[in-house]
Parts: structure tokens; C-alpha cells; sequence
């Protein structure tokens, strides 16, 4: 199996992430919950001042009929002004864009940012709607029954392990 050094593809898209922004003014917004870890490291890599806004999407999803509430669903929170930000939302992994999309709706539930840019650990491919993500940590190819999990230990370094998903 595939191996991923989840410590070396963050500092990969912190570095894409400072060249590409050089001197805006961003505010971050993770989707819980990976995204959240991967946006307070931003926040400090890049010395963006503004709190980290988190998002819960599970709400806004497409399949939440489907799929149910899940059991550890969170309130999301975010304490700046949205209207008018250039916002870089940060998520985990892309694969299908459902949770993007699901994201860009409830952002602009907190108002109309100028800009909203996307950066992702790992973009997998198998897209289901037209989402791409400008800063991208590292692009794989998977089959569609692997997931990709991104995890935290108590020292806050990050960890990338690959699960057979369930039917």
C-alpha cells in the first residue's frame, strides 16, 4: 500500500500556500475535522491573525438523507466577518467535492466573501462536481473503495492511514 507522510505533505502546502498568497489578507476556515487541524497550522505558519472559522457540513450535504446525522456532529463557528473576506477554505482530502460544496453554502450563510480559495491535503481524484482546489499538499490515485484518514496524535503531528471503506 501507498505511503504517506502526512508531516511532509503539510509542509509542502504550507509552502505552496505562502507563495501563492504572498501579502493578502486571508482568513482560514477549516471543515472539521482534519481540515480544522490543517487550518490552526496555517494560521501559524502563515501569521494570520483572525481565529480559524470551522465548519461542520454535515447539514449541508447533498446525501444527508442518506447517509443520517452522524453521532459526533459539532457546531460550526466562525467569529469574523465573512462579507467582503478573501477566505481559503481548508479540508482535509478532495475526492467527490461534496464536502465543498457543501462548505462554500454554509460560508455564504455567514454572508458574501470577495473570494473564497480551496487548499487540500490530498486531492484523490474521483470527482462527482466540478471542484478543484488551488493549493493542493499532494495528488494520489486510490481505488474507490480505499479512504484516506488523516489523524492527530497528542503531540499534534499529523498521520495519513488508508481504510477499506465499508458498503
Amino acid at each position: 500500500m501507498l505511503e504517506l507522510d502526512a508531516e511532509t505533505i503539510y509542509r509542502h502546502l504550507a509552502q505552496r500556500a505562502r507563495e501563492t498568497f504572498v501579502g493578502e489578507k486571508l482568513k482560514l476556515v477549516g471543515v472539521h475535522t482534519g481540515g480544522v487541524w490543517l487550518a490552526e497550522r496555517l494560521k501559524l505558519d502563515l501569521g494570520i491573525a483572525d481565529p480559524v472559522g470551522i465548519l461542520d457540513v454535515s447539514f449541508y450535504r447533498d446525501d444527508f438523507d442518506q447517509a443520517g446525522l452522524k453521532p459526533a456532529v459539532r457546531p460550526s463557528q466562525i467569529a469574523f466577518d465573512v462579507a467582503g473576506s478573501h477566505i481559503l477554505l481548508v479540508d482535509d482530502v478532495l475526492n467527490s467535492g461534496r464536502t465543498v460544496r457543501a462548505a462554500m453554502n454554509e460560508i455564504f450563510d455567514y454572508g458574501r466573501p470577495a473570494k473564497v480559495d480551496l487548499a487540500v491535503l490530498i486531492d484523490r481524484g474521483g470527482r462527482e462536481l466540478p471542484v478543484a482546489a488551488g493549493i493542493v499538499g499532494a495528488t494520489i490515485e486510490l481505488p474507490p473503495d480505499v479512504a484516506v484518514v488523516l489523524v492527530r496524535d497528542d503531540d499534534g503531528r499529523l498521520h495519513l492511514t488508508m481504510e477499506k471503506r465499508g458498503d
